[in-house]
């Protein structure tokens, strides 16, 4: 009897592992070192802002202590020692003539900082995001109403109007009345963008199925279109932040933004700006503190955007 033998079976290469969108961006993200620099400054911030009550527990002081043997009343106010009073007991130094803590309200300018800026954008994307979708999904007098109000809006001086406006208004919450302010100018920009977007993708076979499956206008907007719009709102949203941290500190600098004795960093360079000559660190220690955080936004912001569309940053 003849064996038939059979041709030995070829080993199954394996299937090769695919990556998610999100992890392309992620990964492209880890490799940028601009991008990696920026969110260990952006968690080291936030740290500090979350954990302000600890820290200034633990450095003993609160943001609205005052302490008139940290000060020479014989000079005018300045802060006794070195480098504006830095020691063991005020670690960045006192504030001149009221002798409060530096550290305790940097920490503090922290908070209201990033609280201010991180709501404002929040505002301005969700109006700017609904409004925009509206725009481009329904055009006709629709897009014309909205876009006219977005046209209007930018062609504002904002910095300008909003000084306008907040002075008019009741003191009430000034950190809801800047929130509200700033978010009301900045939402048509990311309008602009949604709107945009949304007219390409409005006739995309996806959505057009779903229109045909007996889905409504709501439907269509917040389940088809919106999760295909958020690239670009991310990276909106992420670049936003660090505009509305410089215009919270604008206003503050100004006298129209964060009242004292709330600390906030751009009151505290205004203030600084009559001691700089004799005590720079006044100025240096928020000065530093804001740079780098608008830095760090910013970095990161442009390295997710180039994470998001490599070809575009070419």
């Amino acid at each position: 009897m003849t064996t038939v033998s059979t041709p030995a079976a070829s080993p199954v290469a394996p299937a090769a592992t695919g990556r998610s969108p999100s992890r392309v961006i992620w990964d492209r993200i880890r490799r940028d070192r601009a991008a990696k620099f920026g969110m260990v400054i952006i968690v080291l911030f936030v740290l500090i802002a979350v954990t302000a009550p600890l820290l200034t527990m633990i450095n003993g002081w609160s943001p609205y202590d005052f302490d008139p043997t940290a000060v020479d009343k014989r000079m005018a106010g300045v802060p006794k020692g070195i480098l504006g009073g830095i020691s063991a007991e005020h670690w960045l130094g006192v504030e001149p003539v009221s002798g409060r803590d530096i550290f305790s309200r940097v920490v503090y300018g922290a908070q209201i900082s990033l609280l201010i800026s991180v709501l404002a954008m929040i505002v301005s994307v969700a109006v700017g995001t609904v409004l925009g979708l509206l725009a481009g999904y329904f055009g006709g007098w629709v897009d014309a109403g909205i876009s006219r109000v977005m046209d209007l809006l930018m062609s504002f001086p904002s910095l300008i109007f909003m000084i306008a406006l907040i002075s008019v208004m009741p003191e009430g919450n000034r950190v809801l009345l800047l929130v509200a302010i700033m978010g009301g100018f900045g939402w048509p920009y990311i309008g602009r963008i949604v709107r945009g977007q949304a007219i390409t993708i409005k006739h995309r076979e996806y959505v057009d199925a779903a229109r045909v499956g007996g889905a409504m206008g709501a439907s269509i907007l917040f389940r088809e279109m919106l999760p295909n719009l958020t690239a670009p709102i991310l990276v909106y949203a992420t670049l936003a932040i660090p505009t509305n941290i410089g215009t919270e500190a604008a206003l503050s600098f100004l006298g129209v933004g964060v009242r004292p004795p709330t600390a906030s960093w751009g009151q505290m360079i205004q203030e600084s700006m009559l001691w700089y000559e004799v005590d720079p660190m006044y100025f240096l220690v928020p000065g530093t503190c804001l740079f780098l955080t608008v830095l760090a936004f910013t970095l990161f912001g442009d390295a997710l955007r180039d994470a998001i569309d490599p070809k575009g940053s070419r």
